[in-house]
């Protein structure tokens, strides 16, 4: 039996179909068939998709600039340097020992592949890159709505009260029958509503508190595994710990983010069905806000802790800050915490990727399909017969039900979030971005064709409230970039030993720079390592990443003069970078019309025909009027000679008169 041509099995076979990754998508038919709200958003998936292949050909040249710089980098050469006999102070008490900065090696290597000066470029480049989208998304979406004549629709045209909104008006109406003026129309006002804004208010506070304390949590088992592996007495524990430790923190993390991604979810739906929206798309506005704050939260805050945080509230040794009793505070590596946030970065993105974007939606729809399939089965028929005798309509109504955009924005929000904030420290998130992106267009083509019902048509001239959200993440990932490149990464250091200390402008010596001394005498008591000579000599001064005066000065300990200049550095570059950025961004704006030339002059020309048009109707419709008035004038009166100026008289009640 062959299916005859139609609309849904064209979109199956030119859309839905992974063999044609590489074409673009026939908006106009998804527009046809699902309706423009849906339309749009493939739209905007595919703009975002295709713009994401520049930015992912840079980053990866970027990457490969520092794979190929690697071998020149004077301070990874410097600590891969044997001869530079350096003994390091313990990274944890008692269990940790004395080691030599040559173990840190492969981190300060692998660490110069995402921290080197390309990634200050490339960081500038995607602020830009950022504006360019959303220019380039604006001028396309202003030549969709003329094309699909949504120019003149206003979104008010279409949006009723909720039947929940009604239903709490009435039974505010049958309570206040008495005392309302007849007449006056009863409404919910935001005294009805303090209760939910309150509960609202106290839930979010909670749920941003339950994160941080997630992510303490995954704190202390860092910390504390880290002492474990320390105190093992098999060598495999002891060959790599500090990937170890990353690693499996970082799946931990990841573990975590996408359960409570589901529970967030299910509570700012609940808060938002509390307030009682008056109509959908405030209802919808508001479960946006509510869900993207409490899933941007949960998925951001390991990555600021590392990027931010971690190494900067340790103290020093002999005075190290403890949390929770006699957990010491975790440090960076000495080529800093960019390496670990890369890590974190990219299992954080690649993990929700494949788990909770593309595996939740391929399996758990397979896995339904599966369950009918056995339930027919027990029933003593295949689901191959039980299909056949139903009618197409019956088949639809087994698909899964349509739930709405939201979860298809939320998730290329998130991933919008990871590829711009912290770019600085992971060239390659628009790569992952990029393919990660062709595989969900084609996924959620299929899903949308073949495993939900098709959904209500609707229209819509913009994507609402997501186009804010972007707009807001890239200004707000001007700022963050900065602040990794100034405080999380070695940049400003190494550009302020060049320009101030370096005796030769060159970046020898660096190293040793940044290194403070420590006499081992002034350990606290109990803190000292437990087996001090496994280096195969006596310890009497270790070395410790930070700025501080020798042991001996007048001053020990504190912060030397190096420390203040670097940070006034910093605090120059940020402030520096921010407003070069944001001003090159503006004149972006600026600079790229919104609505597209071809189209502005197109609506120019349709106002001028408009124009024309009334005016013809309106010259009609006087010369119309005036012949009107002669032939009453004519009724009343003799017509007057060529010489005689015509008298006003009062005009007649009707033409009966005459």
């Amino acid at each position: 039996m062959t299916v005859e041509p139609n609309d849904r099995k064209l979109l199956y076979e030119e859309w839905a179909s992974y063999s044609v990754f590489y074409k673009y998508q026939p908006v106009g038919l998804i527009r046809k068939y699902f309706g423009e709200k849906v339309g749009l958003y493939f739209a905007w998936l595919g703009v975002y998709t295709q713009m994401l292949i520049p930015a992912a050909l840079v980053g990866v040249v970027v990457f490969l600039y520092g794979c190929a710089s690697v071998d020149d980098n004077i301070p990874s050469m410097e600590i891969c340097d044997a001869r530079n006999n350096i003994t390091m102070c313990p990274l944890c008490d008692q269990a940790c020992s004395y080691w030599k900065l040559t173990d840190a090696c492969g981190t300060a290597r692998a660490s110069h592949l995402f921290d080197n000066p390309a990634t200050v470029f490339f960081s500038i480049f995607m602020a830009l890159w950022a504006v360019l989208f959303m220019e380039h998304w604006k001028r396309r979406q202003m030549r969709l709505n003329y094309i699909w004549d949504l120019t003149g629709f206003g979104e008010e045209e279409e949006d009723h009260n909720r039947a929940e909104y009604e239903f709490r008006v009435m039974k505010k109406s049958l309570k206040k029958e008495q005392s309302t003026p007849k007449g006056e129309k009863v409404k919910l006002t935001c005294t009805d509503r303090i209760p939910a804004y309150v509960t609202t208010l106290s839930v979010m506070f909670f749920m941003i508190l339950v994160t941080f304390a997630i992510v303490f949590g995954v704190i202390l088992y860092r910390i504390s595994i880290k002492a474990a592996l320390h105190m093992s007495s098999y060598p495999a524990a002891r060959a790599n710990i500090r990937a170890t430790v990353k690693t499996t923190a970082a799946i931990i993390n990841l573990i975590i983010i996408i359960i409570m991604d589901e529970v967030y979810a299910a509570v700012a739906r609940w808060l938002t069905a509390k307030e009682v929206p008056k109509t959908d798309k405030s209802f919808e506005e508001r479960l946006i806000f509510k869900t993207f704050t409490l899933k941007f939260v949960n998925a951001f805050t390991p990555i600021v802790y590392l990027a931010f945080f971690r190494g900067r509230l340790v103290g020093r040794p002999g005075a190290y800050l403890y949390v929770v009793g006699s957990y010491r505070m975790e440090e960076c590596a000495h080529a800093g915490c960019l390496m670990e946030l890369c890590i974190q970065l990219c299992i954080t993105m690649l993990g929700k990727q494949l788990i909770q974007n593309n595996l939740f939606e391929i399996g758990i729809p397979k896995l339904k399909k599966l369950l009918r399939r056995r339930k027919s089965e027990l029933d003593g028929r295949s689901e191959e017969d039980r299909l056949k005798s139903l009618k197409r309509h019956e088949k639809d109504m087994i698909l899964g039900p349509f739930v709405g955009l939201s979860p298809e924005y939320m998730e290329m929000i998130i991933q919008f979030g990871m590829v711009t904030l912290f770019v600085a420290s992971f060239p390659l998130a628009p790569l992952f971005a990029l393919l990660n992106n062709i595989i969900e267009i084609r996924l959620d083509a299929k899903k949308f064709v073949t495993e939900l019902r098709r959904p209500i048509a609707a229209k819509a001239r913009d994507i609402g409230i997501w186009y804010n959200l972007l707009r807001g993440l890239s200004k707000v990932a001007v700022i963050v970039n900065a602040f990794v490149i100034s405080f999380t990464s070695d940049f400003i250091p190494r550009l302020v030993y060049q320009y101030m200390y370096s005796p030769d402008g060159s970046m020898h010596g660096f190293v040793n720079h940044t290194l403070s001394y420590f006499n081992v005498a002034d350990f606290q008591p109990g803190t000292a390592p437990l087996s001090p000579n496994n280096l195969g000599y006596p310890v009497q001064v270790c070395r410790y990443k930070d700025y501080r005066e020798p042991p001996g000065s007048s001053t020990q300990y504190e912060l030397s003069k190096e420390f203040w200049a670097i940070l006034a550095a910093r605090l120059a570059f940020v402030i520096v970078f921010q407003n070069v950025v944001m001003l090159m961004s503006d004149f972006v704006d600026w600079l790229i019309p919104d609505i597209p030339k071809d189209i502005s002059l197109q609506i120019h020309k349709e106002k001028i025909l408009v124009v024309e048009l009334f005016m013809k109707e309106e010259q009609g419709r006087r010369l119309a009027l005036r012949e009107n008035h002669h032939q009453d004038n004519c009724c009343t009166s003799p017509s007057p000679g060529p010489d005689s100026l015509p008298q006003p008289r009062p005009r007649p009640l009707s033409h009966s008169h005459c």
